[in-house]
Protein backbone atom coordinates (compact mmCIF):
# COMPACT_ATOMS: atom_id res chain seq x y z
CA UNK A 1 0.00 0.00 0.00
CA UNK A 2 1.19 3.46 -0.72
CA UNK A 3 1.91 6.38 1.80
CA UNK A 4 -1.24 7.70 1.47
CA UNK A 5 -2.91 4.27 3.12
CA UNK A 6 -0.03 3.95 5.29
CA UNK A 7 -1.38 7.37 6.74
CA UNK A 8 -5.02 6.97 6.77
CA UNK A 9 -4.18 3.30 8.83
CA UNK A 10 -2.33 5.28 11.06
CA UNK A 11 -5.27 7.64 11.75
CA UNK A 12 -7.67 4.91 12.31
CA UNK A 13 -5.57 3.53 14.61
CA UNK A 14 -5.02 7.16 16.95
CA UNK A 15 -8.70 7.13 16.56
CA UNK A 16 -9.52 3.84 18.14
CA UNK A 17 -6.46 3.62 20.53
CA UNK A 18 -6.57 7.47 21.85
CA UNK A 19 -3.86 7.39 24.90
CA UNK A 20 -3.75 3.51 25.10
CA UNK A 21 -5.36 0.19 25.22
CA UNK A 22 -6.96 -0.21 28.47
CA UNK A 23 -7.75 -3.70 28.34
CA UNK A 24 -5.15 -5.29 26.90
CA UNK A 25 -2.19 -3.36 28.24
CA UNK A 26 -3.46 -3.37 32.10
CA UNK A 27 -3.54 -7.47 31.59
CA UNK A 28 -0.44 -8.81 29.50
CA UNK A 29 3.13 -7.89 29.91
CA UNK A 30 4.53 -5.89 26.56
CA UNK A 31 7.04 -8.66 26.10
CA UNK A 32 4.29 -11.46 25.86
CA UNK A 33 3.66 -13.68 22.88
CA UNK A 34 0.90 -15.50 21.46
CA UNK A 35 -1.17 -16.40 17.84
CA UNK A 36 -4.25 -16.05 16.40
CA UNK A 37 -5.91 -16.96 13.02
CA UNK A 38 -8.58 -14.67 11.02
CA UNK A 39 -11.28 -17.10 10.07
CA UNK A 40 -14.18 -16.59 7.51
CA UNK A 41 -17.50 -16.44 8.81
CA UNK A 42 -19.01 -15.65 5.23
CA UNK A 43 -18.59 -17.03 1.43
CA UNK A 44 -17.18 -14.26 -0.58
CA UNK A 45 -14.23 -12.67 -2.18
CA UNK A 46 -11.55 -11.61 0.49
CA UNK A 47 -9.74 -7.96 -0.37
CA UNK A 48 -7.62 -5.80 1.67
CA UNK A 49 -5.13 -8.17 3.62
CA UNK A 50 -1.97 -5.79 3.09
CA UNK A 51 -3.64 -3.94 5.80
CA UNK A 52 -3.17 -6.37 8.64
CA UNK A 53 1.02 -6.12 8.46
CA UNK A 54 0.56 -2.80 8.00
CA UNK A 55 -1.35 -2.50 11.58
CA UNK A 56 1.47 -4.18 12.93
CA UNK A 57 4.20 -2.33 11.88
CA UNK A 58 2.75 0.79 12.65
CA UNK A 59 1.84 -0.32 16.07
CA UNK A 60 5.81 -1.80 17.26
CA UNK A 61 6.52 -4.05 14.15
CA UNK A 62 6.40 -6.63 16.82
CA UNK A 63 3.80 -8.81 15.09
CA UNK A 64 3.61 -11.02 11.64
CA UNK A 65 0.68 -11.60 9.73
CA UNK A 66 0.94 -14.82 7.54
CA UNK A 67 -1.89 -14.96 4.68
CA UNK A 68 -3.14 -17.96 3.68
CA UNK A 69 -5.12 -16.77 0.92
CA UNK A 70 -4.64 -13.81 -1.71
CA UNK A 71 -6.51 -10.66 -2.75
CA UNK A 72 -9.26 -12.00 -4.81
CA UNK A 73 -9.64 -15.40 -3.91
CA UNK A 74 -12.94 -17.13 -3.57
CA UNK A 75 -13.46 -17.55 0.57
CA UNK A 76 -15.94 -19.96 2.23
CA UNK A 77 -17.26 -19.95 5.28
CA UNK A 78 -14.69 -21.50 7.76
CA UNK A 79 -12.32 -20.99 6.07
CA UNK A 80 -8.56 -19.59 7.64
CA UNK A 81 -7.48 -16.05 5.56
CA UNK A 82 -4.53 -15.71 7.43
CA UNK A 83 -1.98 -16.26 10.76
CA UNK A 84 -0.85 -13.54 13.12
CA UNK A 85 2.08 -13.93 15.37
CA UNK A 86 3.55 -11.94 18.33
CA UNK A 87 2.77 -9.67 20.64
CA UNK A 88 -0.25 -10.05 22.81
CA UNK A 89 -1.08 -6.45 23.13
CA UNK A 90 0.00 -5.58 19.72
CA UNK A 91 -2.73 -8.65 18.25
CA UNK A 92 -5.59 -7.26 20.63
CA UNK A 93 -4.75 -3.69 19.90
CA UNK A 94 -4.65 -4.03 16.04
CA UNK A 95 -7.92 -6.52 15.96
CA UNK A 96 -10.50 -4.28 15.40
CA UNK A 97 -8.91 -1.57 12.94
CA UNK A 98 -7.98 -4.40 11.09
CA UNK A 99 -10.96 -6.69 10.84
CA UNK A 100 -13.19 -3.29 9.95
CA UNK A 101 -11.42 -2.92 6.81
CA UNK A 102 -10.86 -6.12 5.81
CA UNK A 103 -14.70 -6.93 6.27
CA UNK A 104 -14.98 -3.96 4.27
CA UNK A 105 -13.05 -4.39 1.57
CA UNK A 106 -13.78 -8.05 1.46
CA UNK A 107 -17.75 -6.83 1.04
CA UNK A 108 -17.21 -4.36 -1.76
CA UNK A 109 -14.84 -7.13 -3.20
CA UNK A 110 -17.57 -9.62 -2.87
CA UNK A 111 -20.19 -7.19 -4.33
CA UNK A 112 -18.13 -6.09 -7.57
CA UNK A 113 -17.89 -9.81 -8.26
CA UNK A 114 -21.74 -10.32 -8.20
CA UNK A 115 -22.41 -7.46 -10.07
CA UNK A 116 -19.65 -8.59 -12.66
CA UNK A 117 -21.58 -12.09 -13.19
CA UNK A 118 -24.78 -10.83 -13.03
CA UNK A 119 -24.29 -8.34 -15.76
CA UNK A 120 -22.31 -11.40 -17.57
CA UNK A 121 -21.10 -8.85 -20.72
CA UNK A 122 -17.42 -8.64 -20.73
CA UNK A 123 -17.98 -5.59 -23.42
CA UNK A 124 -19.04 -3.60 -20.95
CA UNK A 125 -16.83 -2.93 -17.30
CA UNK A 126 -18.26 -2.55 -13.85
CA UNK A 127 -16.67 0.62 -12.37
CA UNK A 128 -17.27 2.39 -9.00
CA UNK A 129 -18.02 6.13 -8.33
CA UNK A 130 -16.84 8.62 -6.00
CA UNK A 131 -20.18 7.67 -3.54
CA UNK A 132 -17.56 6.15 -0.83
CA UNK A 133 -17.22 6.76 2.82
CA UNK A 134 -15.23 9.66 3.56
CA UNK A 135 -12.12 8.60 4.79
CA UNK A 136 -12.28 5.59 2.98
CA UNK A 137 -11.97 5.82 -0.77
CA UNK A 138 -8.35 4.97 -1.43
CA UNK A 139 -9.77 1.47 0.15
CA UNK A 140 -13.11 1.46 -0.97
CA UNK A 141 -11.56 1.62 -4.72
CA UNK A 142 -8.79 -0.59 -4.04
CA UNK A 143 -11.49 -3.16 -3.01
CA UNK A 144 -13.51 -2.62 -6.08
CA UNK A 145 -9.91 -3.74 -8.16
CA UNK A 146 -9.67 -6.52 -6.40
CA UNK A 147 -13.42 -7.81 -6.77
CA UNK A 148 -12.83 -7.33 -11.01
CA UNK A 149 -14.06 -3.73 -11.64
CA UNK A 150 -12.49 -1.20 -12.40
CA UNK A 151 -12.29 2.77 -11.09
CA UNK A 152 -13.96 5.69 -11.86
CA UNK A 153 -11.76 9.26 -11.39
CA UNK A 154 -10.71 8.88 -7.97
CA UNK A 155 -11.62 12.75 -6.92
CA UNK A 156 -12.44 15.85 -8.09
CA UNK A 157 -9.06 16.66 -9.27
CA UNK A 158 -8.55 13.38 -11.94
CA UNK A 159 -10.84 13.86 -14.26
CA UNK A 160 -13.68 16.16 -15.81
CA UNK A 161 -16.92 15.03 -15.70
CA UNK A 162 -19.89 17.89 -16.56
CA UNK A 163 -22.83 17.06 -15.08
CA UNK A 164 -26.48 18.69 -15.26
CA UNK A 165 -25.30 21.71 -13.11
CA UNK A 166 -22.12 22.36 -14.75
CA UNK A 167 -23.99 22.40 -17.84
CA UNK A 168 -26.74 24.70 -16.83
CA UNK A 169 -24.39 27.18 -14.93
CA UNK A 170 -22.26 27.22 -18.41
CA UNK A 171 -24.88 27.59 -20.37
CA UNK A 172 -24.73 24.75 -23.03
CA UNK A 173 -22.35 21.59 -23.32
CA UNK A 174 -20.90 23.06 -25.95
CA UNK A 175 -19.47 26.29 -23.68
CA UNK A 176 -18.90 24.10 -20.97
CA UNK A 177 -16.63 21.76 -23.07
CA UNK A 178 -14.97 24.50 -24.75
CA UNK A 179 -13.70 26.25 -21.18
CA UNK A 180 -12.40 23.38 -19.94
CA UNK A 181 -10.55 21.88 -23.35
CA UNK A 182 -8.87 25.66 -23.08
CA UNK A 183 -7.40 25.07 -19.78
CA UNK A 184 -6.57 21.17 -19.53
CA UNK A 185 -4.26 19.10 -20.84
CA UNK A 186 -4.23 15.93 -23.24
CA UNK A 187 -3.75 13.71 -20.28
CA UNK A 188 -7.05 14.66 -18.78
CA UNK A 189 -10.35 13.19 -19.66
CA UNK A 190 -13.93 15.44 -20.41
CA UNK A 191 -16.88 12.95 -19.71
CA UNK A 192 -20.33 14.57 -20.57
CA UNK A 193 -23.69 13.56 -18.46
CA UNK A 194 -26.50 13.74 -20.92
CA UNK A 195 -29.97 12.67 -20.29
CA UNK A 196 -31.39 13.49 -24.19
CA UNK A 197 -31.02 12.63 -27.88
CA UNK A 198 -30.49 16.65 -28.05
CA UNK A 199 -27.76 16.76 -25.62
CA UNK A 200 -26.35 13.35 -26.93
CA UNK A 201 -25.15 15.18 -30.37
CA UNK A 202 -24.31 18.13 -28.92
CA UNK A 203 -21.97 15.84 -26.77
CA UNK A 204 -20.29 14.43 -29.67
CA UNK A 205 -20.05 17.45 -31.72
CA UNK A 206 -18.35 18.88 -28.85
CA UNK A 207 -15.99 15.95 -28.74
CA UNK A 208 -16.25 14.98 -25.11
CA UNK A 209 -14.01 11.95 -24.43
CA UNK A 210 -16.26 9.99 -22.61
CA UNK A 211 -20.52 10.16 -22.90
CA UNK A 212 -22.43 9.34 -19.86
CA UNK A 213 -26.02 8.22 -20.50
CA UNK A 214 -27.76 9.39 -16.91
CA UNK A 215 -30.56 7.22 -16.06
CA UNK A 216 -31.52 6.02 -19.40
CA UNK A 217 -33.34 2.67 -20.32
CA UNK A 218 -31.79 -0.08 -21.65
CA UNK A 219 -33.53 0.40 -25.10
CA UNK A 220 -32.23 3.97 -25.37
CA UNK A 221 -28.73 2.77 -24.27
CA UNK A 222 -28.83 0.63 -27.16
CA UNK A 223 -29.88 2.97 -30.04
CA UNK A 224 -28.38 6.02 -28.53
CA UNK A 225 -24.87 3.62 -28.45
CA UNK A 226 -25.10 3.59 -32.43
CA UNK A 227 -24.98 7.18 -32.76
CA UNK A 228 -21.50 7.76 -30.83
CA UNK A 229 -18.50 7.45 -32.58
CA UNK A 230 -15.80 4.91 -31.85
CA UNK A 231 -13.37 7.52 -30.89
CA UNK A 232 -15.95 8.46 -27.96
CA UNK A 233 -16.41 6.14 -24.87
CA UNK A 234 -19.77 5.45 -23.60
CA UNK A 235 -20.92 4.67 -20.04
CA UNK A 236 -24.22 4.17 -18.33
CA UNK A 237 -25.22 4.94 -14.88
CA UNK A 238 -27.92 5.78 -12.47
CA UNK A 239 -31.32 3.88 -10.98
CA UNK A 240 -29.42 0.42 -11.80
CA UNK A 241 -29.65 -1.83 -9.18
CA UNK A 242 -28.61 -5.54 -9.32
CA UNK A 243 -31.97 -6.75 -10.02
CA UNK A 244 -32.26 -4.71 -13.77
CA UNK A 245 -28.26 -5.07 -14.11
CA UNK A 246 -28.46 -8.02 -16.54
CA UNK A 247 -30.84 -5.66 -18.91
CA UNK A 248 -27.97 -3.68 -19.89
CA UNK A 249 -26.14 -5.98 -21.09
CA UNK A 250 -25.17 -6.16 -24.66
CA UNK A 251 -26.23 -2.44 -24.86
CA UNK A 252 -23.07 -1.51 -26.93
CA UNK A 253 -21.08 0.74 -23.60
CA UNK A 254 -18.06 0.58 -22.85
CA UNK A 255 -18.55 0.86 -19.04
CA UNK A 256 -21.25 1.04 -16.16
CA UNK A 257 -20.91 2.83 -12.98
CA UNK A 258 -22.52 1.81 -9.66
CA UNK A 259 -22.92 3.88 -6.78
CA UNK A 260 -24.05 0.60 -5.02
CA UNK A 261 -20.18 -0.77 -5.06
CA UNK A 262 -19.21 1.87 -2.16
CA UNK A 263 -22.18 3.05 -0.54
CA UNK A 264 -24.29 0.44 0.36
CA UNK A 265 -21.67 -2.06 0.72
CA UNK A 266 -22.46 -5.18 3.39
CA UNK A 267 -19.37 -5.87 5.47
CA UNK A 268 -17.69 -9.65 4.79
CA UNK A 269 -17.91 -11.21 8.38
CA UNK A 270 -14.60 -12.30 9.44
CA UNK A 271 -13.47 -12.90 12.97
CA UNK A 272 -10.41 -13.00 15.24
CA UNK A 273 -9.24 -16.13 17.17
CA UNK A 274 -6.70 -16.26 19.67
CA UNK A 275 -5.00 -19.75 19.40
CA UNK A 276 -5.30 -20.23 23.84
CA UNK A 277 -9.95 -20.02 22.89
CA UNK A 278 -11.62 -22.75 21.84
CA UNK A 279 -14.10 -20.02 19.63
CA UNK A 280 -15.00 -16.95 19.72
CA UNK A 281 -13.50 -12.83 19.07
CA UNK A 282 -13.01 -9.82 21.14
CA UNK A 283 -15.21 -7.04 19.95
Amino acid sequence: MNLQAQEKIKSFLIEDIGTGDLSADLIFDKNEQSSGIFVAKSDGIIAGLEVAQQVYDLLGQDATFIPAVADGDVIKKGEIIGRATGHIRTLLTGERVILNLLQRMSGIATFTHKAIETLNDPTIKICDTRKTAPGLRYFDKLAVKIGGGVNHRVGLYDGVMLKDNHIAYAGSITKAVEKVRKQIGQMVKIEVEIETETQLREAIDAKADIIMFDNRTPEQVAAWSKLVPETILTEISGGITLDNLADYAHTGADYLSLGALTHSVVAFDISFNSSKAEKGHVN
